[in-house]
């Protein structure tokens, strides 16, 4: 039963794991956009004295498409920035305490980003059904849909790869207890 449960945790793992990855892609993508659009906006200003239009309405989409597109990868490789020096010095004098409060802090990740998700749902379904646009029209405009669809992705993706976490960090206790014993 435990062997099924840990394959189950694993091919979850690994989904989670490829979509997150794909996602940090993509949000790298929208970083190379977005250098292309500067680029061109001071190109076109300097050269032709006609900026392009919607510069600024653009670096606003994208900076938080490139955010919550990279931040499940942040998390899965646990680069996200916190101040980890006193669970490291923990580490060496009291490893299961450490172990918990790591948990304990990725349990609390895992209900911050869970309401981040549950608050923006609606927000999403709304700008679906209304396809509300941002920008000044004539100019430049966008609907709000996606920047609500993306951040409910993410939100969603790091509370499952945060709860991963607490779950392999369980079986890791597992393991070394095994070890242990024998």
């Amino acid at each position: 039963m435990i062997n099924i449960v840990e394959r189950i945790i694993q091919k979850i793992s690994l989904i989670s794991n490829t979509l997150a990855t794909s996602a940090n892609i993509l949000g790298s993508l929208v970083v190379l956009m977005l250098v292309l659009v500067v680029n061109y906006d001071v190109f076109a200003r300097g050269v032709f004295n006609t900026p392009f239009r919607g510069t600024v309405e653009v670096v606003q989409f994208a900076m938080v498409l490139i955010i919550f597109l990279q931040l499940p990868d942040v998390v899965r490789v646990g680069r996200l920035t916190r101040s980890d020096g006193f669970l490291l010095l923990l580490d060496n004098h009291s490893p299961r305490v450490a172990l918990f409060l790591r948990r304990f802090v990725d349990v609390l990740s895992a209900i911050v980003m869970m309401f981040i998700g549950v608050a923006i749902w609606p927000e999403f379904i709304e700008m679906w059904e209304t396809q509300d646009y941002f920008g000044i029209p004539g100019v430049f405009m966008a609907p709000w849909w996606p920047i609500k669809m993306t951040i409910f992705f993410s939100a969603s993706l790091c509370t499952l790869i945060f709860i991963l976490r607490v779950l392999n960090m369980k079986n890791r206790v597992n393991i070394q207890r095994k070890g242990t014993e024998k």
